[in-house]
This record gives C-alpha cells, structure tokens and sequence, in this order.
C-alpha cells in the first residue's frame, strides 16, 4: 500500500514490478489526476500548458501492470496495529507493509489577504493552470520568496510579458540553496530581463478590492501593485497521517538508514522522510525528483530481499529562462567557493567546500561536467581545492583517474 500518487509513489510502483514484484500494489493519491510530474508545472506549464506532457504513465500502465490506483481518495487514518488504512469514503483497506509518499505542501503565510482571488500558491496542476491563467491576464503580477519556485514563476511570467516584482527577506536570491557567485549570476540574469526585486522585506499584508488582490504591502511601508501574488515561502512535509499512527517525526516522518520508520511496517520516502545523512552529520529532508526516485528504489530493494541502506548522491536542479542550473551533491554548509569558468556566456561551475572538504559544485549550463561530478562524488573520490585551482583540473578525468578498479 502506497499512500501518496506523486513521483516516489509512482517510482516505487513501477520499480516493484519492473523488479518482478508479484504481490499487489494500491496507489492512493488525493488528487482525481494520474500521477503526474510537478517540476514542470513552475516551469514550461506555465509557459504554454500544452508544450509538456507531466503524466508518469498512461492510465494502461497501471492496468497492464496489475497497479491500483485510487484517484481523489485521502487517508484520514492509519491504524497501525490492525495494518489497515481508512479512507475519507469510509472504506478500509489491509496492508502488508504500507509506504508514506505523502510529500510536501507549500508553505501558508500567516497574514491578512491570503484568501483574496488572484492569490496563489503551487503544488498541482489546477495550481499551475491558474497562475499561468493569471499571469496571462495581468499587467503586473507579485511574487513573495525568491527560492526555486519563486524565481521560476517569475521568469515565465518575464517571458509572457508581464511585469514582475519579487520579495525576498533575505539579501539575495535562492538563499541557503546556492553559492553567492551563482546566486549573484542568477539574479543579475532577472534583473536584466526585467524583474525589480525588493530583498530584505517581508510581506504584510496583502489588500484587495472588491474580494481581488490589488497590492503587497511591506514591513518597510513599501506598497507593490500586483494583479496576481504567488506566494513561494518553502514547503512543510506532510506528517499528519505519521503522528496520528503514532511514529517518529521530526521536520518530516523519521527513518532509518533503511527509510524504515519507527513501525517496521510502515516506510517513508520523499519529501516527507527525514533521513540519516550519508554524506554528513544529523538528519536531512530533501525536496527534490532524484531524491524521490532513488527512495523508491531503496524501498523496492528491501522489499524484494534486498536490504542496504539509502546512500544516494542527492542532485538538483532549476531552468530559468535559457539558465539551466544543476547542483550535485549538499552543498548547505559550505564555507569556500572556487569558480571555474569556461570563457563561454552563462556557462560556469562554482566548487563547494567545507573545512577544506568537497561537498558538491553547481554547474550552470554544463550537463557533463555535473554527470562527472556525480560520478566524483559516488564513488566517495578525494578532492582538494588545489585540484580545483589547477588550471588543467578536469572533473571528467578526475572522475576516470579516481575511478575504483
């Protein structure tokens, strides 16, 4: 039993069977879609809804497949003891071993106007019809937090000929997420398409006329007229089911090398599992396609006999405009940066260390050398800054020379 029909619901499905699985699947998901893509609803979604197909499989795999999948169903309770899960229509179904997949929801901001028409926060697709139906239709629109979503919503509606300002509380774009040379390339790239960014402020409160938002108003006093505000503040996990069944939570449903929770029937993977870190200290939650499809991986091995621990190098990535940004390894901690340019426009890598440790580099424009990258970091490779400094320095030679036999 998979609860959750997003991409590690999905992923874990259709590896169990492509792996020979022969018991049966059910796929509970909340939404009346099949399960479906959500990186591309910030990105060519709201470009041109057509121009991208977001569906994970045609409603035949799953047939074919022996895959049930129960669309618009939500779980309102797990019960734990008796291996069953019920349903918001009353039905309760058993489970062998039942796998969370439940994600992420954005985050709600806690000010007065969030309810007004043209006010908007994306998770699904109705989400993304809206906003790229909005931002058609307006002459300016708003969008509050400058993370991944945020400046992705802002360059679509850039590129449809809308008016764009962003607010960020802190001092520059995708805080905490890239390095400053990226996040200075980033946004200097807006700032010339048109996007006037407003940093170190927060949002309000939100005014509308007549039950529509018209304008942000600033903790500064600044006002912002906007016919459409998306709201992009970061995500929350979806938790409710683990603390009502009673496991372990913590920024996310708990579990163990194995993404196994506190009740060893029940699994979490994706946006909701908090996990031991592999490649550092503490636990970690990450929000992120690579993370959701190498879970599901983890989960499906175990179930199938197969039970080593989750060890995954984790990978992201944005598109914005013609800037397609891949970073691969945890680059969060990092307190040294080393650019590499390439002598070609928008085309770099910015190496990340830590005490002199390599935890991951950024490549914009550059499908190669962030492959190479991950290859470096797979295989556990030692690299030093000074490696990096070289100007003969290669990450796909590193890779090889390094390579185990």
């Amino acid at each position: 039993m998979i609860v959750g029909a997003g991409q590690a619901g999905h992923a874990l499905a259709s590896t169990l069977r492509r792996r020979g699985y022969a018991d049966p699947i059910t796929l509970v998901g909340d939404e009346e879609a099949l399960p479906y893509q959500r990186p591309p609803l910030s990105k060519a979604c709201l470009i041109d809804d057509g121009a991208v197909s977001v569906a994970l499989g045609p409603a035949e795999y799953y047939e074919t497949h022996d895959v049930t999948v129960l669309r618009g169903k939500t779980v309102i309770r797990v019960n734990a003891g008796e291996q069953r899960v019920e349903l918001c229509s009353g039905e309760a179904l058993p489970y062998q071993h039942l796998v969370l997949a439940t994600g992420s929801v954005p985050r709600k901001l806690a000010i007065e106007g969030v309810d007004l028409d043209g006010v908007h926060m994306l998770r699904t697709l109705e989400h993304s019809s809206a906003i790229r139906e909005g931002t058609q239709n307006a002459d300016r629109i708003a969008v509050i937090g400058a993370g991944f979503i945020g400046l992705e919503v802002a360059a679509a509606a850039r590129q449809a000929g809308t008016a764009v300002t962003v607010v960020e509380a802190q001092t520059a774009v995708m805080p905490r997420v890239v390095s400053q040379p990226m996040a200075h390339h980033f946004a200097d790239r807006h700032s010339r398409e048109g996007v006037e960014f407003v940093f170190e402020d927060v949002a309000e409160r939100l005014v509308g006329e007549n039950g529509r938002v018209v304008a942000i108003e600033t903790r500064s006093g600044r006002r912002i007229d906007a016919d459409v505000v998306v709201i992009g503040v970061g995500v929350e996990p979806r938790c409710e089911l683990a603390v009502q069944a009673g496991l372990d939570v913590d920024n996310g449903v708990v579990v163990d090398h194995r993404l196994l929770t506190s009740d060893p029937h029940i699994s979490a993977i994706g946006d909701c599992a908090s996990f031991p870190s592999p490649w550092g200290a503490g636990r970690v939650r990450l929000e992120s396609v690579q993370n959701a499809v190498d879970q599901a991986a983890c989960v499906a091995s175990r179930l199938l006999g197969d039970d080593g621990p989750y060890e995954a190098v984790p990978w992201f990535w944005t598109d914005q405009y013609d800037l397609k940004l891949k970073i691969a390894g945890d680059i969060s901690g990092h307190d040294e940066t080393i650019v590499v340019e390439t002598g070609r426009p928008d085309s770099f890598s910015v190496y990340c260390f830590a005490d002199g440790v390599f935890l991951g580099a950024e490549s914009l424009n550059q499908v190669p050398e962030h492959m190479a990258v991950r290859r470096i970091l797979k295989q556990k490779t030692a690299l030093s800054a000074d490696q990096v400094r070289d100007p003969e320095f290669s990450p796909k030679a590193h890779a090889r020379a390094e390579a185990p036999a």
